[in-house]
């Protein structure tokens, strides 16, 4: 659900958030969408957060279509100086969950000692939107969210578009966001991909992540981006992000601060036939990043560069709702400052990711999904370091794997019950004993029990 607590979750009608979910990332759009367009949350989703190729469309046009009263101002020469909805375009969010993993975790301060298993989160996640027109062609999604683990208020996924038609056939835009694929209008990408969407924020996680799939927005950042939609089919984008972590000074306490500016890139293809779509793009960036934590935010950097393949297909029938999307990341680490300070053993590494999952829903109302996860990349002792409880990796892996399946009841298109597994093959480098204590990666298996609404 969001950047607070998820580092990937992703709610009605005409856009998306996610993950922004709580520790992976929820995603949400929102139902003051649906009041701004008078269209109801079907239009534009299947089930939320994943997108129709009409949400797609009022997405890419940054947010503005409506059917509202409008308070209007316009110039001499009949230019438009105010364009204001009647009604405020806000929204809000809840969601409440039960986890549980297979095993109990231990306690954080007494040794020997388990925490209790079963945890209730009310709130997991509360947010406030923004969500609508600005002004002539401007509109926002920005989310202010309670992160119920950690108690605290903060900035969640934000995206601000500038959007105007050149000609029938051709769209440019503007994206100022705060998280690499929150603008992406498909739900092949990390921010929003399903059915990896929604995880509890409570239930540990592999440790190792790309840069693209969560690591710059854990680091806190701020991108601007250009993009063109051709023919409704051909969709290019390209910009850069730099450092906005929520600290009042960057110097040698914070981590992972980006260099300048770190390019990223966007290119997809979609192709759309009766009631059939299917759309293949590549997507990537490369951050030069001063760790911190400890090192001077100056001197070598570390280098990432990310590439990425994604593809989504999609059936939406009457009855009948069917969803495809998979994602393949390989990042390329050259970590000149943390192996000059001593803090890796190579001087070089690599880390990839994959992630397939396919969803079903009948009705709109009842749904299932099932999906595959693996992360791969080189052994490095001192990056991803052995010892410590549930945290820990084995031989200075990071590969994990496993798998997600979820069950969904949707008695409203604005209500959402869910029920989900994850279950672990490998957890930080091995299946038994990965982090020299004892825990085994099934220990950590999660049942997760979320109830979420939006109005």
């Amino acid at each position: 659900m969001s950047k607070l607590g998820w580092k990937r979750v992703r709610m009605c009608a005409c856009a998306v958030t996610v993950a922004g979910a709580l520790g992976s990332g929820a995603a949400q759009a929102v139902p003051s969408y649906a009041r701004q367009t008078g269209l109801a949350c079907e239009a534009c989703h299947t089930a939320f957060p994943e997108l129709t190729p009409y949400g797609r469309r009022f997405k890419l046009n940054g947010y503005t279509i409506d059917n509202l009263p409008q308070v209007s101002g316009i110039s001499p020469n009949k230019q438009e100086t105010l364009l204001l909805n009647q009604l405020a375009p806000l929204s809000f969010m809840f969601q409440t969950s039960y986890t549980r993993t297979k095993s109990a975790m231990p306690d954080s301060t007494l040794p020997g000692e388990l925490a209790k298993n079963g945890q209730v989160l009310f709130p997991q996640q509360a947010s406030l939107f923004y969500a609508g027109r600005i002004a002539p062609n401007l509109g926002a999604f920005v989310q202010m969210t309670y992160d119920g683990t950690s108690g605290t208020f903060g900035w969640d996924n934000t995206d601000i578009r500038y959007a105007r038609s050149i000609n029938e056939n051709l769209l440019l835009g503007l994206s100022l966001n705060n998280n690499p694929t929150v603008q992406d209008p498909w739900n092949s990408t990390p921010a929003w991909q399903t059915p990896f969407d929604q995880r509890s924020s409570v239930a540990p996680s592999p440790g190792a992540v790309t840069m693209l799939d969560g690591g710059l927005v854990d680091a806190g950042v701020a991108g601007l981006s250009m993009y063109g939609y051709l023919y409704n089919s051909v969709y290019a984008e390209f910009g850069g992000y730099h450092s906005a972590p929520a600290a009042a000074q960057l110097d040698s306490t914070s981590t992972n601060v980006v260099n300048n500016l770190a390019p990223y890139w966007r290119i997809a293809y979609e192709h759309q036939w009766g009631r059939h779509s299917w759309e293949i793009g590549a997507y990537g960036v490369v951050a030069k990043i001063h760790p911190g934590g400890g090192i001077a935010l100056s001197g070598p950097t570390n280098k990432y560069e990310d590439w990425a393949l994604d593809s989504q297909y999609q059936y939406i029938g009457d009855d009948h709702i069917v969803s495809v999307s998979t994602t393949y990341i390989d990042e390329k680490q050259t970590l000149d400052s943390t192996y000059g300070a001593g803090a890796s053993t190579n001087a070089s590494d690599r880390l990839k990711t994959f992630r397939i999952g396919t969803s079903y829903l009948y009705q709109r109302k009842y749904g299932a999904a099932l999906g595959y996860f693996r992360t791969t990349g080189s052994s490095d002792a001192l990056l991803y370091p052995s010892g410590a409880p549930v945290v820990g990796f084995a031989n200075g892996s990071p590969n994990s794997n496993g798998w997600t399946g979820e069950l969904d009841w949707l008695p409203y298109q604005n209500l959402k019950l869910a029920l989900q597994y994850t279950g672990y093959s490998k957890f930080n480098g091995a299946s038994s004993n990965y982090d020299g204590n004892g825990r085994n990666a099934s220990d950590n298996d999660t049942s997760y029990l979320l109830f979420w609404f939006n109005y």
